[in-house]
This record gives C-alpha cells, structure tokens and sequence, in this order.
C-alpha cells in the first residue's frame, strides 16, 4: 500500500519522526495530536495511515496543515477522519482536496466502509467542506455536528 498520496496541488503524507524532519513545518504548529499519535506508532506500526497524515503544498514543500483517521477501522469498518489547514492557507480548497484523497484511500483499502467526522455547528468552512464531499449530516447534538459518508 503506497503511502504518499499526490493531489493536483499537495503531497500527503503519514506523519513519522522521519517526514516532519523532511518537509518544512514554517507557520505549521505541531498540535498535541501529533506527538501522541507518534508514540501510538512506537508501540503499533500497523496503525500508519490511520492516524496523522501530513498536507504538504507541493509548491513550496510546506507543511500546511494536517488530516488523518482517529484510529484503526472499528468492528464496523468505520474510521472518524479530522483536518486541519494553517489559517494562511485557508479558503483555497486545500482542505476539501485533501480530504477527498483520504477518503478514496481509505474506501480503496478494503478496511473501510463508513468515514465518520464532527465539527461545530459554527464552523461554517468545515460544513462546507464535509457537504462538498457529499458527508451526510446525521446528529446535531450540543453545538456539535455529525457527519457520515458510505463507500
């Protein structure tokens, strides 16, 4: 299973030890999630690609944001997918062409059959990113909203 993928206009990439020392992380702040999905990696190497995955900006080998699953496929063949896109970089589509390319990875990997997501019911780019890719808002619950897609 390849594990860089290639959009129009980004690389992504699992997140290691070894490919945040490749790529620029100028204006890209490395959130706790990181460093815990890293060690989660030191104990379980089969858990690459379900976890962090970094967006490079193929023009400048900048890391401009990150995506990934929360985990494994559940017994359900079900994975929660979260992103994040440095705030110079957004409203250019970038998340949206990022997220898509995960998706395809994930359904093509015979794992996967429901990607779950969440976000604020304020987080108007992230609604418009999660509808742009056909997720189907299925809870509202306490300013949070749920998402799903099926392969």
């Amino acid at each position: 299973m390849d594990l860089e993928l290639q959009t129009e206009r980004l690389t992504l990439t699992p997140c290691t030890d070894e490919t945040l020392l490749t790529y620029s992380t100028n204006g890209y702040k490395l959130g706790p999630h990181i460093g815990m999905y890293l060690e989660e990696l030191k104990k379980d190497a089969s858990a690459l690609g379900w976890g962090v995955w970094l967006v490079i900006d193929k023009q400048t080998n900048n890391i401009i944001g990150d995506i990934g699953f929360k985990g494994k496929p559940d017994n359900e063949k079900s994975v929660e997918v979260g992103y994040g896109i440095i705030s110079t970089k957004q409203n250019k589509g970038y998340a949206t062409e990022a997220l898509k390319c995960i998706i395809e990875w994930a359904f093509n990997s015979d794992s996967v059959n429901k990607i779950t997501a969440e976000c604020l019911v304020d987080n108007i780019p992230s609604v418009k990113v999660l509808q742009k890719l056909n997720m189907t808002k299925i809870k509202n619950d306490n300013h949070m909203l749920y998402w799903q897609l099926n392969k």
